[in-house]
């Protein structure tokens, strides 16, 4: 069985590391270079679905993280913003 998902990626720059970081699995990992962190994000994704799917917990768990099953699709919460806002304290 093949199931593909598009899953929104944030890539940051900490000191001389490379964050991949996905909110609607709540997953990240890291990398020397974006490069590496793109790969290190997609096998890391791949084993998440693998490992959730093996135990028979995949709906629960993207239910908790807020994905609707549409159609027999499940589909991830929509990112409609990623922008710099101020915070005073």
């Amino acid at each position: 069985m093949r199931i593909d998902f598009q899953l929104p990626v944030s890539f940051l720059k900490e000191d001389k590391r490379f964050i991949a970081y996905t909110p609607v699995l709540d997953l990240s990992t890291s990398g020397k270079t974006y490069a590496e962190a793109r790969t290190r994000f997609e096998e890391i994704a791949r084993l998440f679905f693998e490992e959730t799917l093996r135990k028979g917990t995949l709906e629960e768990v993207l239910e908790s993280l807020g994905w609707k099953k549409m159609h027999a699709m499940w589909q991830p919460p929509v990112v409609i913003a990623q922008e710099p806002i101020r915070v005073a304290v």
